[in-house]
């Protein structure tokens, strides 16, 4: 897919912005910027003390415009990190005000460092000789040194939008909808007005046994509530929020957060080295003593943190409470501000663990927009440290896909270890209200079509039982059809639960041929909404007629993406098949998955493809009859379920694809007999502030004799999209084999080395480097260069007389690609060079490919 799931998910946000008008009647302006270095701090609250619904933000320059108040009153500037500046404003004065904040860490800096003339160092400096007492002591707090342990967990993430000023409230938008003004409620956090559209609240039990090592995480039940029902696949937004506002552990080397890895200011690793620690004062918090500590990366722009410390003044050097925050100038995208709280409790056998973790997070998007806002609070409690049975490591963690959550008050109000506030407890109300509004039913329905990529059939506020879709796909092209009209739907649970059907028709204007696709599916668990949710138990049947190209079936969307069709080469060497296929899916709950296929494939040469025998016979078709069996493994994965597919929420756990698929002569027309094995894996390794290495190796044989149609071609990309873990610049069937490896590492450095390039850094850009490879080699057995002209091999294919497919050499194939991302925040440019077999004909030298890429 051209936009991965969970940004569409942001983007459809922004798609509500931007319906919130965005007026300015102010008279009071100015510009906030940093007292040291001058530079303008965005997101920034502006507002007054006494009608704190009147009020605003800086944009990226600094600037800010406010209405003077009918009442003098006093005018407040905050941002966390920095000391609050405050103004008194008389009533119906315009006057320009430009405020300098003071920043507390370069206050901290100020005092330790001027007075010595001498730049920060680590050598002789109390706050990191205490650091490395601190860093050696956090052994202490990790519950695993426990036999066994449980505690209980709450957790609830609120979403919606933040600074919502007197200005919107009166807004002509608002006024259609007062229901919305009722939700709009005061934040101590942020200290302005927010307009909470969503929350999910989750509730479990996480046990661990030391011997033999063992963890699960129970979920007890979950509570959903807001704009996201409204969606068939709401559970999206509240999977991709908690994933990307994942838990924080300081006490971790790395902290995954908003899918990066971020240097822990207590990583036993690398934290004194990318840190600089500051000893702010010695105080009572809560009636222990503690040293308040104070810390900075080294460069800002470096995924690390700035914030406090307290830690413990009795020789444990332990952490009681902590505050970290994103620094002013960090590289994270969409974040104008963040800030994790987190309090640490000694329990009755002295260790100290995480007892309370809230963070909030304001999403800074575009420009004269209200930012948005997600508030996460997670509470742990109920710490046991008593054997647990083993049967209980052995049960199922969460509930099948379909079977009702809990969301009775009775669970909630016994489990949730907070009240909810106003406006959350108001949500359904308010979603049930908004859904009745003349209109409302009709927006919702087109962000659907647009963050989904299907239409639903049914209209706004009805039950959907067909979608029509993928909506990219409706509008394509390629060499044998020229343009392509396809329309394709797909039924839903709300259908049938256990049954789905789905197909489509398209029609080519140069070949002026139907093609089309049917598929029957029956789940044997029941489904919300659709047959790919996990874990599956299906069996499907299905029927296919179409033209494609060998490199179509490699790609990872679909081959009618009207995007892909646009191609860097004409691929005119195409085929029409006839496939029938039954398909069986089960899925294990620790995401090992067996499937199970029987196919009959006719494969039909058009183009300048054919079929010809070395003894110059033409093969009008190929006809194969194929059993499959895949097995695929992938421990820790998280996936979101759309109308279209499944996606991974996150890359950090490693993939096992093995796959073998027969071919029976003779059986239902069979021509050959074959047999094809090939393993696949992924891995994604972080590297902590120099980014993340994303590794794809794949391995395949063909053992037996086969004509060049069941050999094995490299997975080419040619399209100028950037496809993962595919080659960009080997032509169609440009390489035949019956043995290879490939090899695809990306290394994303997140702008490790832009970020320290003077002028450079302050586009935020981030490069990436990789390399590919593919050694592959053809047995004289399927060589058609070492085959009599008796074989019954088939040539190789060529174009106008001229070769297109070659045996490749002792050198492997390579190819290099360089890339900037981060471009205007949506944009990945790459460069592409391939580095050897240069004389075949067609080759390309070099390329450019891109992609819109997302990225916190």
């Amino acid at each position: 897919m051209l936009l991965k799931l969970y940004h569409r998910y942001i983007l459809l946000f922004l798609v509500l912005m931007c319906f919130v008008p965005h007026t300015l009647k102010a008279q009071i302006r100015g510009r906030v910027t940093d007292a040291d270095t001058g530079e303008p701090i965005p997101s920034v609250n502006v507002y007054y003390g006494k009608q704190k619904t009147v009020g605003t933000t800086t944009n990226d320059k600094g600037r800010y415009t406010l209405q003077t108040p009918d009442k003098g009153d006093t005018l407040v500037f905050s941002y966390v990190g920095y000391q609050t500046y405050k103004a008194y404003i008389k009533a119906g004065e315009k006057k320009t005000l430009n405020v300098k904040l003071q920043n507390l860490d370069k206050e901290l800096s100020e005092l330790l460092v001027k007075p010595k003339k001498r730049r920060y160092s680590r050598k002789d400096n109390p706050a990191v000789e205490l650091m490395r007492k601190v860093i050696a002591a956090k052994e202490k707090s990790d519950l695993r040194q426990n036999d066994y342990y449980r505690y209980d967990k709450y957790q609830r993430i609120t979403f919606g939008f933040n600074n919502i000023t007197q200005h919107f409230i009166d807004s002509s938008f608002l006024r259609k909808y007062p229901l919305l003004v009722k939700q709009v409620e005061f934040c101590p956090q942020t200290q302005t007005n927010i307009l909470p559209l969503t929350y999910n609240e989750t509730s479990s039990e996480h046990i661990y046994r030391k011997q033999p090592e063992a963890e699960r995480n129970f979920i007890r039940g979950t509570n959903s509530e807001g704009l996201n029902e409204l969606f068939a696949t709401g559970d999206i937004v509240n999977v991709v929020l908690q994933r990307f506002f994942a838990d924080v552990n300081i006490y971790d080397n790395s902290i995954n957060l908003l899918e990066r890895y971020f240097t822990s200011p207590l990583s036993s690793t690398n934290a004194i080295s990318f840190y600089q620690y500051y000893i702010m004062d010695t105080l009572d918090v809560e009636g222990d003593k503690c040293i308040e500590l104070s810390f900075i990366p080294q460069n800002p722009q470096d995924f690390g943190f700035s914030g406090r410390l307290w830690v413990l003044d009795d020789g444990t050097y332990q952490v009681k409470r902590c505050l970290v925050n994103l620094p002013l100038r960090s590289s994270v995208n969409f974040i104008s501000n963040l800030v994790i709280e987190q309090d640490f409790s000694t329990l009755p056998n002295g260790q100290r663990v995480l007892v309370k973790d809230n963070m909030i997070a304001e999403l800074g998007a575009l420009k004269k927009y209200h930012n948005m806002l997600i508030k996460r609070t997670t509470a742990y409690t109920g710490f046991d440290f008593s054997p647990i049975p083993g049967e209980r490591f052995d049960q199922r963690e969460q509930p099948r896909e379909g079977t009702p959550v809990i969301k009775d008050e009775d669970f909630w109000t016994q489990h949730r270890t907070d009240t909810l506030t106003r406006s959350e407890a108001n949500m359904s109300t308010m979603v049930r209200d908004m859904t009745r509004k003349k209109g409302f039913g009709w927006v919702i329905w087109i962000v659907r079509a647009f963050v989904e990529n299907y239409v639903e059939t049914s209209p706004p506020g009805k039950k959907n039982y067909v979608d029509f879709g993928p909506v990219n796909t409706v509008v394509s092209s390629n060499f044998i059809d020229k343009v392509r009209f396809r329309a394709s739907a797909q039924t839903t649970a709300n259908l049938s639960p256990h049954l789905f059907l789905k197909g489509y028709a398209a029609y080519g204007v140069r070949d002026k041929k139907w093609k089309y696709e049917g598929e029957v599916e029956y789940s044997f668990l029941k489904k919300q909404y659709s047959p790919e949710e996990f874990p599956r138990n299906s069996i499907a049947i299905s029927t296919r007629y179409d033209v494609m190209a060998p490199s179509d079936a490699m790609l990872p969307t679909d081959k009618d993406n009207v995007f892909t069709s646009l191609k860097t080469q004409t691929i005119d060497q195409m085929s029409y098949f006839r496939q029938y296929n039954i398909r069986y899916v089960y899925e294990f709950d620790n995401h090992f998955g067996i499937t199970a296929q029987l196919r009959h494939i006719t494969q039909n040469p058009t183009g300048t493809l054919f079929y010809r025998t070395l003894g110059g016979q033409i093969v009008p078709k190929l006809t194969q009859s194929e059993a499959t069996l895949s097995l695929r493994y992938a421990p820790g994965e998280k996936v979101v379920v759309t109308k279209q597919r499944r996606h991974p929420v996150n890359h950090n756990y490693p993939i096992y694809t093995l796959m073998h698929t027969t071919g029976f002569k003779d059986v239902l027309g069979g021509d050959y007999a074959s047999n094809y094995t090939e393993l696949s894996v992924t891995k994604r390794f972080w590297l902590n502030s120099y980014g993340r290495i994303d590794i794809y190796g794949r391995a395949g044989a063909q053992w037996n004799r086969v004509p060049f149609p069941l050999l094995i071609t490299p997975a080419a990309n040619n399209s100028y999209i950037i496809q993962r873990s595919m080659f960009n610049m080997i032509n169609n069937m440009e390489f035949m084999n019956d043995r290879f490896v490939s090899l695809d590492v990306q290394w994303d450095l997140s702008g490790k080395l832009f970020n320290r390039i003077p002028l450079l850094k302050h586009l935020k850009w981030r490069e990436v480097i990789g390399f590919k490879t593919l050694y592959g080699t053809l047995t004289d057995k399927n060589n058609p260069f070492k085959q009599g002209s008796q074989s019954d091999l088939f040539e190789f294919p060529s174009r106008n007389g001229q070769p297109t497919s070659f045996v490749m050499g002792d050198t492997p194939y390579m190819e290099l690609n360089v890339g900037i991302h981060n471009i205007f925040k949506i944009l990945r440019v790459d460069y592409v060079r391939r580095l050897n077999y240069l004389n075949a004909p067609n080759a390309k030298k070099n390329g450019v490919r891109f992609v819109l890429q997302f990225d916190f």
